[in-house]
């Protein structure tokens, strides 16, 4: 803000903004005063600028005031699955389903072969008895 004053009056060469410039400039004591919070001086005359420390108030513990709590349900334990591996039967679902209907559809036709050759072992027996 001080800069823009300070340019403003470098620019402006009408006298009364000039003063109203100015004016709205605050004005700096020639004996500044010193405060010191966190240093303490040799000098006695510096001395005299040592601010005292703030009073803290007083810590009180909310966590021991308060009786401990009852206990309570927490809402999101039951956002959790039951079982952790949810997520990935559920991405891998569709091709266990096929996989299982391609393993039904192989054991029907082994099961078939193991009849057929039973068959012809026993249409072999019964042609080799009969002859």
């Amino acid at each position: 803000m001080l800069r823009v004053r300070i340019l403003l009056l470098k620019l402006m060469t009408n006298r009364t903004v000039r003063m109203m410039l100015m004016r709205m400039t605050p004005k700096r004591s020639e004996n500044p005063s010193m405060k010191f919070r966190n240093y303490v001086p040799q000098d006695k005359q510096l001395q005299e600028g040592k601010v005292a420390p703030p009073l803290l108030p007083k810590f009180e513990d909310p966590v021991a005031t308060e009786p401990p709590p009852a206990e309570k349900k927490d809402p999101f334990i039951n956002i959790a699955p039951k079982k952790p591996n949810w997520d990935l039967r559920r991405d891998v679902q569709k091709k266990l389903d096929k996989l299982e209907r391609r393993t039904q559809k192989a054991m029907y036709k082994i099961v078939q072969e193991q009849e057929k050759e039973k068959e012809k072992a026993e249409e072999d027996g019964e042609n080799g008895a009969s002859e």
